[in-house]
């Protein structure tokens, strides 16, 4: 089987099996995106989180977090107010620590140059976290994400160590980082489609060796990024000062390679 035949096949096993997050379905601020991702015949999305705001007690054995084995007192996808986390914190017998988490959207990409392309809107979107990672069998995957997370103790052995003051500030503040993230997805959104566009009519324009000579060479050396030009109109002066102020280095790209079967 050629590669872009078993692409095809696990696209199609991927996207036909049921969603298994807790919430069984895809976040409402992502759905267009992962619409218009498994639209194009070179993507497909295997998981994603449109960013969240959560309160979870981790027991009072106080071992490191882990989804799997900690209490959720509090989950929420849009801006929470203090009274809700309050009242989840009455719940907390161990040590409940208030989260705010990013996006995270895992993509499954047909070649190398898809990928490339999917990374560099990524960056400039402002999800300098993002990485590709190339697997054994030829699998290779964009991790979209960003570092503008928060991670705050608010409880140990179900005492709560914070004023209710600090945990309005706290909330405050994770409200703050869901809006930005929103502005970020959005930002991704409209790059991507313009992304997308302009990979069409070269396509259509230049041979496929040139298309593939000219995206490898953008990745050769490290250089100065120029997100207004990578996305068009859809990057504003505003915007564009806040990408620079958030990381002033330029993050390349990783690429691994699994050390066993993937």
């Amino acid at each position: 089987m050629d590669r872009s035949a078993e692409f095809r096949r696990w696209k199609a096993q991927c996207l036909s099996k049921a969603d298994l997050s807790r919430k069984g379905s895809v976040d409402e601020d992502v759905v267009e995106l992962v619409q218009l991702l498994n639209g194009r015949e070179q993507f497909f999305t295997t998981s994603s989180c449109a960013g969240r705001i959560i309160l979870l007690d981790r027991g009072i054995n106080g071992s490191e977090v882990q989804k799997q084995n900690c209490c959720w007192l509090l989950v929420t996808h849009k801006p929470c107010v203090k009274d809700d986390v309050i009242v989840a914190l009455k719940k907390a017998n161990g040590e409940a620590i208030l989260k705010f988490e990013p996006l995270v959207l895992h993509v499954q990409c047909r070649q190398l140059q898809d990928a490339q392309i999917l990374h560099s809107v990524a960056i400039d979107s402002g999800f300098r976290n993002s990485g590709i990672t190339v697997g054994k069998r030829g699998k290779t995957m964009l991790a979209v994400r960003s570092t503008h997370g928060l991670e705050v103790p608010l409880t140990h052995k179900g005492k709560l160590m914070v004023t209710e003051e600090y945990i309005n500030f706290l909330i405050k503040i994770a409200n703050q980082k869901m809006e930005e993230n929103k502005k970020r997805i959005e930002r991704f959104y409209n790059c991507l489609q313009h992304a997308l566009e302009k990979e069409t009519i070269s396509m259509i324009s230049y041979p496929k060796e040139k298309i593939k000579e000219k995206n490898n060479s953008s990745y050769t050396h490290k250089k100065k990024r120029n997100p207004e030009k990578a996305c068009g109109k859809y990057i504003t002066e505003e915007n564009n000062k806040e990408l620079e102020n958030d990381d002033h280095d330029d993050p390349g790209i990783s690429v691994t390679i699994f050390p066993e079967d993937y």
